[in-house]
């Protein structure tokens, strides 16, 4: 066994820790909002995400990645297929570590922003300032606003619209008969375009715009007319008060959350797996190209990293999000849900850079915000933007003391 070979094995080791932590830290993005509404139980949560996130990264997730995460160094400038593949091994194990770190503070961080934090860091140490693509770094340090405000901004005006329309009218379950099935269009028009255009699947179809548009406009119109019928069976009894809306809304909170988390496996396992694809490939090759052909078995552990770190330390921080920021309610957890998924979709399509984590924090913030400055616990918040803006540095400076020190063990 050659030195390609050892950490092509011990990569595979990483890139597990990695995901455990991603399905541990992330797991919030899609559920905690449904846990903090009451809309599903913990355990239940749990087990949806589980099985849902390794269903989305084995069977949706892209069987092809870029072998550097999102483009944030030119490996070409190093010139040295081992030097690289050092430094992505101790970027895999710096980014593992820092997430790991926040979940175990149940506070939540971005696994992209931490694996491109610890990619940066190498970077730097291997091939200088020009090896790195500081404007990709620029729309990093953007991400930090945008993906929150928007999220926030989103999610207030749809739960300022179901407060005004429904909850603040005097007939408020005839007004949640009319209004819900609309909202039901919405969200199945936004799912559907979301898997078009953000899951690997989708995006191998490579549709024209039009066509996109058209069969996302096609099915919200079926939703919104199963939705009528839905709705009239869930809610018959006009006397049921606010837990009538609220039953309502829970339904369909759940189903959102559960797309999010489906599109989060099939997505978020590049973070974890891309490195890993980078070793292999110089342990195979003795070389790096830019893309990579993922071997399936890679997938499945990673789906299954994901789900593990899910079932094992997944509440942590779906309590945090779903609990210490805002009350939440299942109105309040539907608002969350469609504006973070809506920032993401959009932002990303319009070539800005985006967060899921900080726009699903984003949106639990805006509806808190809807209620008054007082919902909003800004001690919590506080603590968690301080763990974002601190994920890039310390994952790069972590990353360096890995890389310097497997590179002195290596090459002396």
């Amino acid at each position: 066994m050659d030195i390609y070979d050892l950490f092509f094995y011990m990569s595979l080791g990483a890139g597990f820790l990695m995901a455990f932590n991603l399905g541990a830290n992330d797991v919030a993005n899609s559920m905690a909002s449904a846990v903090g509404a009451r809309a599903i139980t913990v355990r239940q949560a749990v087990f949806i995400a589980s099985i849902l996130n390794f269903v989305g990264a084995v069977v949706l997730g892209s069987h092809v990645t870029a072998t550097i995460s999102k483009g944030i160094i030119n490996p070409a400038a190093i010139n040295d297929p081992k030097l690289i593949m050092i430094g992505m091994f101790g970027s895999l194990l710096a980014a593992g570590v820092w997430v790991l770190v926040a979940t175990l503070t149940s506070l939540p961080v971005s696994s992209t922003h931490s694996i491109v934090g610890a990619i940066t860091g190498f970077g730097l140490v291997a091939g200088g300032p020009d090896v790195v693509n500081w404007l990709k770094m620029g729309g990093i340090v953007m991400s930090w606003v945008i993906s929150p405000f928007l999220a926030a901004g989103i999610a207030f005006f749809i739960f300022t619209h179901i407060r005004k329309h429904i909850l603040y009218k005097r007939q408020f379950i005839r007004q949640a008969k009319r209004w819900a099935p609309i909202w039901v269009a919405v969200t199945i028009f936004m799912i559907a375009l979301s898997f078009l255009y953000k899951t690997p699947v989708g995006k191998s179809m490579n549709l024209h715009w039009s066509l996109s548009l058209g069969i996302a406009g096609v099915l919200s119109v079926l939703a919104w007319m199963i939705g009528k019928v839905f709705v009239n069976r869930i809610v018959i009894n006009e006397e049921e008060g606010a837990e009538g809306v609220e039953k309502i809304f829970r339904k369909m909170q759940v189903g959102t959350s559960c797309y999010v988390a489906l599109s989060q496996g099939a997505n978020d396992v590049a973070n974890a797996i891309g490195p890993v694809a980078a070793i292999y490939l110089i342990a195979k090759e003795h070389a790096l190209l830019e893309k990579a052909d993922v071997p399936l078995f890679m997938l499945v552990m990673g789906g299954f990293g994901i789900a593990l770190g899910i079932g094992l330390l997944g509440h942590k921080v779906m309590a945090t999000v779903g609990g210490k920021i805002t009350t939440l309610t299942n109105t309040r957890g539907f608002a969350v849900d469609i504006g973070a998924a809506s920032t993401v979709l959009v932002a990303s399509n319009l070539g800005l850079p985006v967060s899921t984590t900080h726009a699903a924090v984003g949106g639990v913030v805006g509806v808190g915000l809807a209620r008054g400055f007082s919902a909003v616990d800004f001690r919590v918040l506080f603590r968690i933007v301080a763990y974002w803006v601190a994920t890039v540095p310390i994952s790069a400076l972590t990353s360096i003391i890995f890389f310097v020190l497997l590179k002195w063990l290596c090459y002396s």
